[in-house]
């Protein structure tokens, strides 16, 4: 067992931005190893949630937001102004790239192979090779020539993601990990200041999980035993970070 770290965004456009670097971080386990159809699911679910929303507008303005911050933060003594020099280069990079791209993945929409494979993913037992003989023949080739393919359709989603993970390094890091406890399993807490992430993290020789429920400026943490798959009556030892 191990240190295991769970969040709670407090607002819709957080939950987004996690969804999407969850789904993020699922291209790159793909690419650095063989999982076979699996692959294809976090491809679709990006593909669907940017048919959705267009989240473009939404992150230049964040971008725009953490520049300003970066830019006064620069003359605060305690301030490492290296690091703020990089993350000013690397937001102004990722702010560039996302305003000359095309929608992310419009080119997969024109791909018959990954639109033949998208209508019939989500259908139970629908990989069955008389189903889809395309994905059958594609799973033969070569893993070095599947990695390749693979790369290039998640690329197509590089200036969207890049901002999001950024976004997301920043807002982590805006506080830092203190002790906390909660007695009989109940923790609550509030904030002067609007709140975007709960953090918790907790040792998982402790047997049990948070669920976190809150708004802005409000949260509330239960534990909950996971053997019982009831509410805690111990008093539970964690870390808490609460993010702006």
């Amino acid at each position: 067992m191990t240190q295991l770290t769970y969040e709670q965004p407090l607002n819709e456009k957080t939950r987004s931005y996690l969804r999407l670097e969850y789904l993020a971080q699922q291209l790159e386990a793909n690419l650095a190893h063989d999982h076979q159809h699996r692959c294809f699911y976090p491809l679709f679910s990006l593909c669907e949630l940017t048919e959705r929303c267009d989240y473009r507008s939404e992150i230049i303005k964040d971008i725009d937001k953490q520049l300003i911050s970066l830019s006064k933060w620069l003359s605060l003594p305690h301030i490492d102004a290296d690091k703020a020099d990089d993350y000013i280069l690397r937001l102004k990079l990722a702010r560039e790239r996302l305003l000359s791209c095309n929608r992310p993945g419009q080119t997969l929409k024109q791909n018959r192979f990954l639109s033949a494979l998208r209508q019939r993913f989500n259908m139970p037992g629908a990989c069955c090779n008389f189903d889809l003989p395309q994905l059958h023949y594609w799973l033969a080739k070569p893993w070095e020539i599947r990695q390749q393919e693979y790369a290039a359709w998640s690329t197509t989603f590089d200036c969207l993601l890049t901002p999001i993970k950024l976004l997301l390094e920043l807002t982590r890091q805006t506080t830092q990990y203190h002790q906390a406890t909660a007695e009989a399993g109940f923790y609550q807490g509030d904030s002067p200041q609007a709140l975007s992430l709960i953090r918790v993290k907790i040792d998982a020789q402790q047997g049990c999980y948070p669920t976190i429920s809150g708004h802005k400026n409000r949260y509330a943490i239960h534990f909950v035993q996971f053997e019982q798959q009831k509410h805690s009556d111990q008093a539970i030892e964690f870390q808490l970070a609460t993010c702006g």
